[in-house]
């Protein structure tokens, strides 16, 4: 039976990092990282087997990327279909490095773009999150090891931002020259009360 699948990845970016960005993209912020990991177990425990997220990526490339419509949204929604109310950025390219679907993306200027946008700015921790439809299964490694894999049905709708990121080690960064990518992924209880604050600065035109 099908249903949603949602997987996280870790991103971080520091706000001289964001400026530097912006300058090289004509006020846009535009950032770069892994979007989704084949053949390797996630924080959720499952695995996206090669040949179905290649599959799905270069659907998704063909369908909504170059067409220019590959949206997400801010935080995960349960649904499988993407809110435009809620977007806040677009996948403008992708590809695969070895197992890792590297993707660029662009923060857009809708309500929760600004408020993503204020969020990297306020060195929040964020991640990447890949949004899909599909079923998974138990299956035992030669090891011995029981993991769950992502099913042959999987369809691959949206990448999202997200608090809670999933995959390991995969944290986006912005496009310049130079990014300290060597952050380690983690969260505090103090990044989720700045979050809110930033949030509700925001709505209230603070």
């Amino acid at each position: 039976m099908k249903q949603v699948i949602v997987d996280y990845i870790p991103f971080s970016i520091t706000p001289t990092q964001i400026n530097e960005a912006m300058k090289e993209n004509n006020g846009k912020l535009v950032v770069k990282g892994v979007l989704q990991r084949a053949e390797a177990k996630n924080q959720n425990g499952r695995v996206y087997p090669r040949e179905i997220l290649m599959r799905e990526s270069k659907k998704y490339d063909e369908n909504f990327v170059k067409q220019k419509r590959a949206l997400g949204e801010l935080d995960h929604p349960d649904s499988s279909v993407v809110n435009l109310q809620n977007v806040s950025h677009n996948v403008k390219e992708m590809h695969f490095e070895g197992d890792n679907l590297v993707g660029t993306v662009e923060i857009l200027t809708t309500p929760s773009g600004n408020i993503l946008k204020e969020l990297f700015k306020n060195g929040i921790k964020l991640g990447i999150s890949s949004r899909g439809l599909g079923s998974v299964e138990m299956v035992q490694e030669a090891n011995g090891d029981q993991v769950t894999k992502v099913g042959d049905d999987f369809e691959l709708i949206a990448f999202d931002f997200v608090s809670n990121p999933s995959t390991h080690g995969a944290f986006l960064y912005p496009m310049n020259e130079s990014v300290d990518n060597t952050q380690t992924p983690g969260r505090t209880c103090g990044d989720y009360c700045k979050a809110e604050d930033i949030i509700n600065h925001i709505i209230r035109g603070e």
